[in-house]
């Protein structure tokens, strides 16, 4: 999936827990573990605002973009 999710990054600079992420912001931690691992195929902005509040970041911090990989294509 070309959207990497960088919350452990940013949990790693806050010193902070999923447990306690996921309380601060109003979600399960098997729904922060989800969207942390990239397994979510979706995010709602609600959440991701919760989740630039309390870790005090921008959207940008935890999502970025990578253009996928080409495939390679062998000759005949």
């Amino acid at each position: 999936m070309p959207i990497i999710v960088d919350i452990d990054v940013m949990l790693a600079r806050r010193k902070m827990s999923v447990g306690t992420l996921a309380e601060r912001v109003g979600i399960t931690p098997a729904n922060l573990s989800v969207l942390k691992n990239g397994r979510a195929k979706a995010v709602r902005f609600s959440t991701l605002e919760a989740l630039c509040d309390v870790l005090e970041c921008q959207p940008g911090d935890l999502l970025r973009w990578e253009p996928a990989e080409a495939e390679v294509v062998a000759a005949p």
